[in-house]
């Protein structure tokens, strides 16, 4: 094998640099190239996928796309009737600054703060300013700071309708209305300042559910409503001395402005409560005209019905799909407290209103219900230091020494249509 020179060595080393170089830039090259159309490809990909039919998504996505759940939750409660020794002992605990009835309702605050949406019935009109003073009993006109205490606790929905609306005349109905427009984020509805504000629609919306609250009352206590201002309550009358919707043609006629009512707002909420002041006081079962009453809601798609004015406890059911309580019974009051401290009694419900949406398609359900027992006690001699207890507080002991028997007899009456809504044990 012959020897190469020293030169040809040079020359091959050189060689072997540029062929190495030449590599290496070609690589480069190729890398480069690749990558830019890559980025091109991409490019392209995203325009063509923005004028494509998307894929069939997998089931767990079919699901997202299809159904969607929100939800709140709401508490109700009964009857917050004033009459002058709740007003009078509230005037004591202020010290002489107005009315200070926050300790009486100060109990019920462990159900609204963990609720979003709160409501109760507002018996009495809150107009005790402006020329009209406190009155009770048979005529109510109430101090607005009773009304303070409610908003303190988070209330936000509130009936007005009662058989006491018109107790302070038409000027009570607009202090009442002027006193609930100041309030913020509040939705009150029943009673009204004009016809623009009784033909208004309310809607409010709670982590993505809109609702709204409709109300109307029996009557007045034959209060008559001035002329030509039927705006100022909703009357949805009934005739308790015949007795018989069916043959009731005043209040047959009055379902045509119900239903107008109801049409107005049903494609425009999810969820739609109707508030109704009506049946037999002190009777513990619903009267034909509260059952004539759940059946039409029903039937014209609300989906909660709440029962107020009979001041005691009565039973509660699903009428179609809707839920119906036909009375709360009295929140807070100073009614005579008999062997079964009936008008003393009442029931605060809880529960989370779900929103289902699947295909465009809205369905609205009522989970995690939870139904209590209260009880007001108040010093029955002195007629003051007024307090709600729960049944389920282990103050109930001390309050009522009574109250497992009272508490046995209320969770039957209220069960008595429907034993598998559930109901808050009493404390131990």
């Amino acid at each position: 094998m012959e020897e190469k020179s020293p030169r040809h060595a040079r020359g091959r080393e050189r060689y072997a640099k540029k062929r190495h170089y030449s590599k290496m830039f070609i690589a480069l090259y190729v890398a480069a190239a690749v990558i830019v159309v890559s980025i091109i490809g991409g490019v392209v990909s995203c325009s063509i996928n923005n004028t494509k039919k998307p894929t069939a998504p997998t089931t767990s996505q079919a699901k997202k796309v299809k159904k969607n759940e929100q939800s709140f939750k709401m508490s109700i409660a009964g009857d917050y009737i004033i009459y002058s020794a709740i007003y009078d002992d509230a005037k004591r605990l202020a010290s002489g600054k107005g009315y200070d009835f926050s300790p009486m309702v100060e109990n019920l605050r462990e159900f609204t703060s963990k609720c979003d949406v709160n409501y109760y019935n507002q018996e009495t009109v809150l107009a005790a300013y402006d020329g009209l003073e406190p009155s009770t009993y048979p005529c109510f006109v109430s101090p607005t700071e009773a009304g303070d205490a409610m908003m303190d606790l988070g209330y936000n929905l509130v009936s007005t309708a009662t058989n006491h609306t018109l107790d302070g005349g038409e000027q009570g109905v607009l202090n009442s209305c002027k006193y609930w427009k100041k309030q913020k984020d509040v939705l009150m509805t029943g009673t009204f300042s004009s016809q623009k504000e009784r033909d208004k629609i309310r809607i409010k919306k709670c982590n993505g559910i809109t609702y709204t609250l409709l109300d109307y009352t029996y009557g007045t206590n034959g209060i008559p409503v001035p002329d030509g201002k039927d705006y100022l309550v909703n009357i949805w009358p009934t005739n308790l001395d015949i007795n018989n919707p069916e043959a009731d043609e005043e209040y047959q006629a009055y379902k045509k402005q119900v239903k107008k009512d109801i049409d107005a707002v049903r494609d425009k909420v999810d969820f739609l409560i109707v508030a109704i002041h009506a049946g037999v006081e002190y009777m513990p079962d619903e009267s034909a005209y509260q059952d004539d009453m759940a059946e039409f809601l029903s039937k014209n798609g609300v989906n909660l019905m709440i029962g107020t004015h009979p001041h005691v406890i009565e039973p509660a059911r699903y009428v179609g799909d809707m839920m119906c309580y036909y009375s709360l019974g009295n929140l807070l009051c100073s009614q005579y407290q008999d062997e079964n401290y009936n008008k003393v009694t009442s029931i605060l419900s809880t529960f989370t209103v779900k929103k289902t949406t699947d295909k465009g398609k809205v369905k609205i359900k009522l989970d995690d219900m939870d139904n209590q027992l209260l009880y007001v006690y108040y010093e029955q001699k002195a007629r003051n230091d007024f307090h709600i207890i729960p049944f389920s507080n282990k103050q109930i002991k001390s309050y009522l020494p009574k109250y497992k028997q009272v508490y046995n007899r209320y969770k039957k009456i209220f069960l008595k249509l429907d034993k598998t809504l559930p109901f808050a044990d009493c404390a131990k």
